[in-house]
């Protein structure tokens, strides 16, 4: 079943609000106390929402495999925790949950009987929960159901973003209130220590971890993600050619975007992996095999699906190799992401590091600047010529200018040289 995006809304608030439901009866049961354990001031648990619709768009193909889709689920779900732990962790500069005193726990963030669970609950909702909240939500006649999403959806984000901006600690709610009005903010002042005072008090409540500073870790600004993203995609270009010369025997183009040899896929990983990894030095050479593995798979498997969903297109296909899931990831490369986890942590993230350090005081900022605005315009167009590259194979004229030139620029015989393995489906 194809979901459509009102239905993927009501698939997040559905499943945010049952999320909730099942973290505050568990706190019951542990405290024998009523605790909202929500991130937001709403009876709603955005992590569960999130991760519930990222497996109804990612693991449909997986429905007529169970084992396979119940490990898809537990690593996505894994995959979120951590990273929402480790974003909530900057944001208030507290941890929220802690694992730490767990078996198979992961930095405290996530742990294996909670990713198991989380495995059979996602696997429960992608086989019968969505299908069931689907089919109750297109009983409303459609305005209704629109008017109720978009109501529900506007109000689930004004409480994000109020719990945001107390998280943050960074006075952005009393500058606001400044600028419109003086006397407002004056008059409102009060209100605003008591709002905070009280969702600080809910949160330490329900989150007693949080209540333990969390360990300073330096941010990587955006002018460094960007050569990383830049770096990285040169490398994992020539490193796949390369590796397709030695395997294969031929020489062929493993860009993912029309201008410059530049895989999108190894730029974003690098960019994750110096956002999550770049301090985890500390651990052993299995941990970080395993954590790249696991990682690693997911990663490439979601990639696999988003790009299928946004251009009609496969852009690898490994149904021919032992041990794949899908034909989108398989268990050698899986452990070739393993690998490249240790690599980089040990030997390539240190001396990039610098060298970005070093290229940034030489070009300054208009260096910066310029790769940027390349790199968007690269990705843009690559976009562009894709979709209309879809479009031109199910018999669609172009239907304007812009379309006419991407025909012109961007034909077939060219897209093919640049996307040899691409499939259409």
């Amino acid at each position: 079943m194809q979901y459509t995006g009102y239905e993927l809304c009501c698939l997040y608030l559905v499943y945010s609000f049952l999320g909730w439901i099942i973290e505050t009866a568990a706190a019951v049961v542990r405290g024998r106390a009523m605790v909202n354990r929500g991130f937001a001031t709403g009876p709603m648990c955005f992590v569960y929402g999130t991760a519930a619709a990222a497996m109804a768009i990612l693991f449909q193909d997986l429905r007529a495999e169970p084992f396979f889709l119940f490990l898809g689920c537990a690593v996505l779900s894994a995959f979120i925790e951590w990273n929402a732990a480790r974003l909530l962790e900057r944001l208030h500069r507290r941890r929220w949950w802690d694992y730490s005193d767990k078996k198979w726990n992961l930095d405290g963030y996530i742990c294996l009987q909670y990713t198991l669970l989380w495995g059979a609950l996602g696997t429960v909702t992608v086989l019968w929960g969505n299908d069931l909240f689907v089919r109750l939500y297109r009983l409303i006649p459609a305005l209704p159901g629109h008017i109720l999403i978009w109501v529900l959806g506007v109000v689930a984000v004004l409480d994000q973003l109020a719990s945001l901006l107390v998280l943050t600690e960074n006075q952005r709610l009393p500058r606001l209130l400044e600028k419109l009005n003086a006397r407002l903010a004056q008059q409102t002042a009060r209100l605003e220590q008591r709002i905070i005072a009280r969702v600080e008090q809910r949160i330490l409540h329900a989150y007693p971890a949080a209540a333990r500073p969390a360990v300073k870790t330096p941010h990587l600004s955006f002018a460094e993600l960007l050569w990383l993203f830049v770096i990285g995609s040169l490398l994992g270009d020539i490193v796949e050619t390369i590796f397709c010369r030695v395997v294969g025997g031929v020489w062929m183009s493993r860009s993912s975007l029309v201008w410059g040899p530049f895989s999108v896929v190894w730029g974003m990983a690098l960019v994750l992996a110096a956002v999550l990894l770049h301090k985890d030095e500390g651990k052993s050479d299995r941990s970080i095999f395993v954590m790249g593995v696991v990682a690693g798979g997911a990663y490439e498997y979601i990639c696999s699906v988003v790009g299928e969903l946004l251009f009609g297109v496969v852009f690898w296909d490994y149904s021919a190799m032992p041990f794949n899931l899908g034909g989108r990831i398989n268990l050698l490369y899986c452990f070739f992401w393993g690998i490249a986890a240790v690599v980089w942590i040990r030997h390539l993230y240190p001396p990039l590091s610098r060298l970005i350090g070093w290229v940034r005081r030489k070009g300054g900022r208009t260096l910066t600047v310029l790769v940027a605005v390349f790199m968007a315009a690269n990705l843009l167009v690559s976009a562009l010529a894709l979709a209309r590259c879809d479009a031109r194979a199910a018999g669609q004229p172009p239907a304007n200018a812009i379309e006419q030139l991407l025909d012109e620029r961007f034909g077939d015989e060219r897209m093919q040289r640049i996307y040899p393995n691409a499939v259409r489906r």
